[in-house]
C-alpha cells in the first residue's frame, strides 16, 4: 500500500497512524494540513461558479507557503491585503496581474511595495484610501486599476460575520452618490474598471448565497446606470466550511447555471470576458485541509463539570474568540490512536487550553470516551484561520508545529519564530 492509498479517517480526513507518527516524530500542538484536500476544494469550488470566471485565494485564511504554493499551481490567483501576504503570492509562482489588493488601511509603504512587484489592480475603500493609491502612483510613475469596493443593503441573514449592509470600514455607502460618482470618476493615475462585493463570510445555505449574489449583481447594475460600465467584477465569495468539528464542504450545484443566468441579464458580453469575473475565497479552500494534534495535560473535575486542559488553547486555535471578536468554535476532538478502555462512554466535556485566562477555552460541548493525560487528541477542519489568526505572543508560549501532507508524505514541518529586531528613527 502507497502512502497516498493508506486509510483515511473518515472524520479527520488523513490515515490515524500518519497523525500518531506526526505527533511523535514533531510533538504538538501540531497543525497538519493536507495538500490533496486543498486542491480537491479549489477544483469542487471552479465547477460550481459560472465560467468564465477567475477565483482568487484570500491569503488571510492560512497564508503557509506550501498551501498557497498549491493553489497557485492549481489555477488560483491571489486576493492579499498586506505586504507580507503578497510576498507569499508572489513566492508561491502567483504572477502580479493575478493579484487583487484590498483592504480599508492601505499604507503608503504597502502601496508602493505592491506597485514595485508589478500588482495593478486595487480595491479601493474611501476617497482616502483612492488618494493613497494615485499618491503611490504618481511617486512611481505608474498607472493601475482600481475596483471602488460597495457597502449595500443585505439580502438576508445568512453568514457568520456580515462584511455589508451596516456602517462598516469597509467599501463606499451606495447610499452616497456623490461618494459614489467621484471614486468612479477616472483621475490621472487611477482608471475605475470595476466594483467590487463582498456580502458576508461562511454563508452555509445555497439559496441564501444566491439571493445574496443576486442582490449585489443589482446593486452593480444600479451603479451602472449612471453610465459606468465595468470591465472587472469582482463578487466576493462568502462559500462555507465546517469549523473544528467533524463535516464536509458544502456543494453549490445550482449556482454555476443560476448565476451564469444572472450575468447573462445584467452584463451580455460577461462571456466573452467583458466584463472579467472575480470570486474569492479563503476558509472554504483551506478549512478541511487541517487537523489539529493536541495532547492532553491534565484532566479535573470541578462542581459538575470535567475539565480536559490540552497544551492548545487560543494561543493556537481560534484565537479572535478569546477577543471576544468571533463566536468561539466549540471545538469537537477525536481521540487518535487505540485505547485501553475502549468500552468508556462518551462523555461531555469541557476543552481548554494551557494560558492563565478563563477565557482559554476551545469547546464547551466536546464528547470524549475516557479522557486522560497523555492522550492524543484531534480536531478536524481546522485549515483556515488557525495559527496566523490566533493569539500567538500571548504568554510567549512557543507557536503550533505546522506540518505538510503531500500525497499522504510528510514533506516538511517548521515552526513560526517571534523575535524582536532593534528600530532606528532613520529605519521607518
Amino acid at each position: 500500500m502507497t502512502p497516498a492509498d493508506s486509510p483515511r479517517d473518515a472524520d479527520l480526513g488523513l490515515d490515524p497512524a500518519l497523525l500518531e507518527d506526526i505527533a511523535r516524530d514533531y510533538g504538538t500542538p501540531a497543525y497538519v494540513y493536507d495538500l490533496d484536500a486543498v486542491r480537491a476544494a479549489y477544483i469542487a469550488l471552479t465547477a460550481d461558479l459560472p465560467q468564465p470566471s477567475d477565483l482568487l485565494y484570500s491569503l488571510k485564511a492560512n497564508p503557509h507557503p506550501a498551501v498557497v504554493e498549491a493553489l497557485v499551481a492549481v489555477g488560483a490567483g491571489a486576493e492579499v491585503s498586506s505586504s507580507g501576504e503578497l510576498a507569499v503570492a508572489l513566492a508561491a509562482g502567483c504572477p502580479p496581474r493575478h493579484v487583487l489588493y484590498t483592504g480599508p488601511g492601505k499604507t503608503a509603504d504597502e502601496v508602493r511595495t505592491a506597485l514595485a512587484a508589478g500588482v495593478r489592480l486595487f480595491s479601493v475603500e474611501s476617497p482616502g484610501d483612492r488618494a493613497r493609491v494615485e499618491q503611490a502612483c504618481e511617486l512611481l510613475d505608474v498607472t493601475v486599476d482600481v475596483l471602488v469596493r460597495l457597502n449595500y443593503p443585505r439580502a438576508s441573514a445568512g453568514g457568520s460575520l456580515r462584511m455589508t449592509g451596516r456602517p462598516t470600514a469597509f467599501g463606499v455607502d451606495v447610499g452616497d452618490a456623490g461618494a459614489v460618482t467621484a471614486l468612479l470618476r477616472p483621475g490621472r493615475r487611477v482608471r475605475p474598471v470595476g466594483t467590487h462585493t463582498f456580502f458576508a463570510t461562511n454563508v452555509a445555505d445555497e439559496q441564501d448565497l444566491r439571493a445574496e449574489f443576486h442582490n449585489a449583481l443589482a446593486v452593480v447594475r444600479a451603479v451602472g446606470g449612471d453610465g459606468f460600465a465595468p470591465t472587472v467584477l469582482a463578487l466576493g465569495g462568502g462559500f462555507s466550511a465546517p469549523n473544528a468539528r467533524p463535516g464536509t464542504l458544502p456543494r453549490y450545484h445550482s449556482l454555476r447555471a443560476d448565476l451564469a443566468e444572472q450575468l447573462d441579464v445584467a452584463f451580455p458580453a460577461w462571456r466573452s470576458g467583458v466584463p472579467r469575473v472575480l470570486f474569492e475565497s479563503g476558509r472554504h479552500l483551506t478549512a478541511t485541509s487541517g487537523t489539529l494534534l493536541t495532547t492532553v495535560l491534565d484532566t479535573k473535575r470541578s462542581g459538575d463539570r470535567t475539565f480536559v486542559v490540552l497544551d492548545a488553547g487560543v494561543n493556537v486555535l481560534g484565537g479572535m474568540t478569546g477577543l471576544g471578536r468571533l463566536r468561539a468554535p466549540d471545538a469537537q476532538a477525536r481521540v487518535v490512536g487505540r485505547t485501553d478502555r475502549p468500552d468508556e462512554p462518551e462523555q461531555r466535556v469541557t476543552l481548554v487550553g494551557p494560558l492563565c485566562t478563563p477565557l482559554d477555552v476551545l469547546s464547551t460541548t466536546a464528547t470524549i470516551a475516557a479522557p486522560r493525560r497523555g492522550q492524543l487528541l484531534a480536531i478536524p477542519n481546522v485549515g483556515a484561520y488557525g495559527t496566523t489568526a490566533s493569539l500567538l505572543a500571548f504568554l510567549s508560549r512557543p507557536a503550533p508545529v505546522e506540518v505538510i501532507v503531500d500525497h499522504g508524505v510528510v514533506r516538511r514541518a517548521e515552526r513560526l519564530v517571534l523575535h524582536s529586531e532593534e528600530v532606528h528613527p532613520d529605519s521607518q
